[in-house]
């Protein structure tokens, strides 16, 4: 029998990164709990914003997260008040949730350039027009269309589950664009799960997009190019 994987997982080490970097024996369990109690309140705090990843860094003394976005004006605000207001935020988030509060917080907010080659944007796209109350088929193929438009991007899937269209049954219906190869590590495929909230019930979005395939010199020539 086959055992679905998930595809960031699945190339973990090849490459993709982990999402937080830092190590520490005696407060493990601690730092574990706060990164994903902090990572599911800013994707709450900042909906709307086209959010694409959150990285998290510990040193001794800094906490740093690095956004990733294709509206950093948005976050950032006038002058950088925005900013300064999700700092305070954060503190506050962890202080009423009796997290350790480090001595110095940074914030980096990096712009996503192309938001149609990024899965968990392009969900979030989805979401947002199903929540409009657009029908689900004119969503799914206007949004493979959009992003089939990228060079970059050599095959899309969109799976949708739940009640499409205020059916009383749920279903499950998904469409295909260009090649997605799963069980290949070199593929470099994006892939993320999201919800669209509708009164009838919540709406189940996947989405796979495959950017070709990655070799060692193509991996050492992104890396320094950051």
């Amino acid at each position: 029998m086959s055992h679905a994987v998930h595809p960031y997982s699945f190339r973990l080490g090849l490459l993709r990164d982990w999402k937080s970097r830092w190590f520490n024996l005696k407060k493990y369990s601690q730092f574990i709990k706060s990164d994903i109690l902090l990572v599911e309140w800013l994707e709450k705090k900042l909906a709307g914003m086209y959010l694409e990843d959150i990285n998290i860094e510990r040193t001794p003394g800094v906490l740093h997260f690095v956004l990733k976005t294709s509206r950093p004006g948005l976050i950032i605000g006038r002058r950088g008040e925005g900013a300064e207001k999700l700092k305070k935020d954060i503190k506050k988030f962890l202080s009423k949730n009796k997290l350790e509060i480090p001595p110095e917080l940074k914030l980096t907010i990096e712009e996503v350039k192309q938001p149609e080659t990024h899965a968990k944007i392009v969900a979030q796209m989805i979401a947002e027009s199903l929540e409009r109350r657009l029908p689900f088929r004119r969503v799914m193929k206007q949004t493979m269309e959009k992003v089939m438009a990228n060079r970059e991007v050599k095959g899309i899937k969109v799976a949708l589950s739940g009640r499409l269209g205020g059916a009383e049954m749920s279903r499950r219906e998904w469409l295909k664009s260009g090649q997605i190869p799963l069980q290949n590590l070199r593929a470099d495929i994006d892939f993320t799960r999201e919800r669209a909230h509708l009164p009838y019930g919540d709406i189940g979005i996947k989405v796979w997009i495959y950017r070709g395939e990655i070799f060692t010199a193509d991996k050492k020539k992104k890396t320094s190019d950051y």
